[in-house]
Parts: C-alpha cells; structure tokens; sequence
C-alpha cells in the first residue's frame, strides 16, 4: 500500500501517475519534463517575463499537478517545452519526485542538506530525494533538477537517479563532516549566509522532513532567528542535539535552545 502525507499526495491525479514507467530514472525524466527551476531559467534562454507571475512557495504535489495539467493536458510522460513548465524550487523537484517513487512501489522521502555540484569548493543548501526500490537494501540519492541543462552548465557527468557517493550530504552528515574536521563550517550555506548557523538550520529542517513537515518556521529562518546574538557554544550544543535526534524540533525546543 502508497503512504502519502499531505504533501506527497497526489490527490485525484493517481490514474495520472499509474501511466507512468516503474523505473526511477524514467521518473527522474518525467519530472524534469515537467517543471522549471527559478533560479535556472537562463539555461533555457528564458526570463521572468517569458514565465509571468514567478512563485517560490512551496506546494502540495496534488497543487502542483493540477497547475501542471491546467498548462498542458498532456500526459506527464510527455515533456513539455520549457516555457511551458511549472516553475520551482529545489525541494518542489524532489517532492514531485517522491510522490511518482511512492505510487511506483518505492520508499522514498525528502532529504535536506547540502549538495557540492553547484559552487567550487562549496556546499549549496539543497533539496534532494532518498529513495531505495523493492528489493533493494541500498539508499540510493537522486535529485531530478540536474537534468541535462543543469549538467552542461555545472560540467557534471552524473546519473541524476543515482548521485555519486559524497555529491550530496543530508544535513546530519554535514554536520558531522563539520564537528571531526573535515570540512570548514563556511563551506556550507548559500549566498552570503554560511556556516554553523546554516548548518542547524538544515538538521532542523531535514529532521523535520523525514517526519512529513515539507516546510516549517524555519523556512524564514533569514528574516526571524536571531543568530548573531545566540552564543557559538549553545549553537554547537543544539546542532548536536539535532543531529543525534535528542529533543523534538519544535517552536519551543528552538525558543527554548536560542534563549537559554
């Protein structure tokens, strides 16, 4: 049996789904066929004003599909032109992505964490999704936005259903990668906003995620957590509360953590 939350559910769009192929790089191609990143949207010699009105909230995959299929009645397995795509982020790629692996039989969720394909010597906040087939005992990593425009640009050479090993960190391993000293803290972020800061933000929303919490307070996490006024070592011991699973992520634990 499917077990979808409220946010992978495709709602009345499974028959869509069912004509589908079984198999995750096909799910992977079907998905990039469908939406468009908005950061990306030179790759396809496009602009703003060739896509109209641009949103980066995050939706339900029922929302998304339905959007999707009002633009083009065409069946997903159809790609369509890039102008003619559903703009989104990176975690809209991976929540599509999740939802096809789920009606195809296979475990998947989301995974927040950090991703070392887009910048030289850095690690972008990212989105991606961990999925293993049946059968499998595996977790494999696949990130449905590196499609073909993605990769000539960023010069990779990967198999976007199956990342390589050490492409992607979900933010516990990152922070991990952090506290023993292998990779500075500043290499992790996104813009100007990097570091231990950037770091606990992620465990926060990873853990989150892997509980069914697609988005959360810490989505505005530039505009609301006082971090230049929260001491380093009170940071180190939340990042590693989080990362070992000790308290429950919510407002209070976080109220609680940066007050003292």
């Amino acid at each position: 049996m499917t077990v979808y939350d409220a946010w992978t559910d495709p709602g009345p769009y499974h028959v869509a789904i069912a004509a589908c192929p079984d198999d995750p790089a096909a799910l992977v191609d079907i998905v990039q066929g469908l939406l468009l990143h908005d950061a990306a949207l030179a790759l396809y010699g496009l602009s703003e004003a060739d896509m109209g009105p641009i949103s980066r909230e995050t939706l339900p995959v029922g929302q998304r599909l339905e959007r999707i299929l009002m633009r083009d009645e065409a069946p997903l397995i159809r790609p369509r032109p890039p102008r003619q795509r559903e703009i989104g982020t990176c975690r809209d790629y991976a929540l599509l992505l999740t939802s096809l692996l789920r009606m195809k039989g296979h475990e998947a969720h989301l995974r927040c964490g950090f991703a070392n394909y887009f910048e030289l010597d850095g690690w972008e906040d990212h989105w991606i999704v961990e999925y293993r087939s049946p059968g499998e005992t595996a977790w494999r990593f696949a990130d449905a936005q590196l499609d073909a425009a993605h990769q000539m640009h960023l010069g990779l050479t990967v198999v976007a259903s199956d990342l390589p090993t050490g492409r992607f960190l979900p933010a516990d391993r990152a922070w991990v990668a952090h506290r023993t000293g292998k990779i500075p803290a500043g290499c992790f972020g996104h813009g100007a906003a990097t570091g231990v800061e950037m770091l606990v933000v992620n465990l926060a929303r990873d853990r989150l995620v892997l509980g069914g919490h697609v988005t959360s307070d810490w989505d505005t996490w530039r505009d609301s957590l006082p971090w230049g006024h929260m001491p380093g070592d009170r940071l180190i011991v939340l990042g590693d509360c989080l990362a070992n699973g000790i308290g429950e992520v919510s407002q209070p634990f976080w109220r609680d953590a940066i007050e003292g």
